[in-house]
């Protein structure tokens, strides 16, 4: 899917321009900021997965091709106003090897509040805990349905509650158009509690947690013409059932870019902040961005 989108990416722009529609976002979210983030790194792009630290200041985020990059973010008045990449890894296998083709494509980042890290690839499905950032990972085990999704349509977003259980969710999973199944790792087994009601052709890209305890789930929906259009849902979790659904932010199509990470965080004014990072796959007419919504 991959493949395809950058192809049909590439030939829209490049035979019509970047058109954009001009019409405004709807929603509560109320923006504040965009940052084309450029680094002298040959490695540096193709972000999905990101965590932003509770000041808003320190930011990791992992890229398409196995890397895990910290960076430093810069803000003057609350807007981010500079960022720059303070370390580089190399993400390693299970066998404390560099990760072979096969086994890259990361894509969900969460991080616990005893430290552990957890990561979610999409193309060959499954979910690896780190202990930290720079040694070998530990498998963790498959819910069955894991199995069956479909190549570049796998495990996408990856979100950790308050109590600790870790929620996860695929792209297309069994399909484009019905309900999108959460599924959650606590105590040990895997169960799928839920599923969010799938509303028109966005797919689900990002998620998190925010301080407020609801969950956050980031969207994108691929116009062709036009560009990318973004959408953040939020919901409340209780006693394994989800309720209270909430639309906080519709973007016009081509307002950003492929918006593919989330993390929520709470500001000095005590506002709950979306930022979203851009993953620019690696070619030449798109660009990585740190984009950034406050909801009231």
């Amino acid at each position: 899917m991959r493949k395809r989108l950058i192809l049909a990416l590439g030939g829209v722009l490049l035979l019509a321009g970047f058109v954009v529609d001009a019409s405004p976002d709807t929603g509560v979210a109320e923006f504040v900021g965009k940052t084309r983030w450029q680094e002298d790194h040959e490695k540096f792009g193709g972000l999905s997965g990101m965590e932003i630290g509770a000041n808003g200041a320190d930011l990791i985020v992992i890229s398409d091709r196995g890397r895990i990059f910290k960076a430093g973010i810069s803000r003057t008045d609350g807007i981010v106003t500079d960022i720059a990449v303070r370390s580089d890894l190399i993400m390693l296998n299970p066998s404390a090897t560099r990760l072979t083709r096969k086994q890259r494509d990361p894509e969900g980042l969460a991080i616990g509040q005893d430290g552990a890290i957890y990561v979610s690839y999409e193309n060959d499905t499954r979910i690896w805990q780190f202990s930290t950032l720079s040694t070998a990972p530990t498998p963790m085990p498959d819910h069955p349905a894991f199995e069956d999704m479909p190549k570049n349509g796998g495990l996408e977003a990856l979100a950790i509650d308050a109590g600790g259980a870790l929620y996860t969710l695929p792209e297309i999973g069994e399909s484009r158009t019905g309900p999108i199944p959460v599924y959650r790792f606590n105590d040990g087994t895997w169960d799928q509690p839920f599923s969010l009601t799938r509303r028109g052709p966005y797919l689900p890209v990002g998620a998190d947690f925010g301080p407020d305890g609801k969950f956050y789930v980031l969207e994108r929906h691929f116009t062709g013409f036009t560009g990318f259009r973004t959408r953040v849902r939020r919901f409340d979790v209780a006693e394994g059932a989800v309720k209270n659904e909430e639309v906080l932010l519709t973007t016009s199509a081509g307002r950003h870019d492929n918006l593919e990470g989330l993390s929520v965080w709470r500001d000095d004014a005590g506002a709950i902040r979306l930022t979203m990072v851009s993953d620019d796959n690696f070619v030449m007419f798109q660009q990585t961005e740190l984009v950034e919504y406050r909801v009231p």
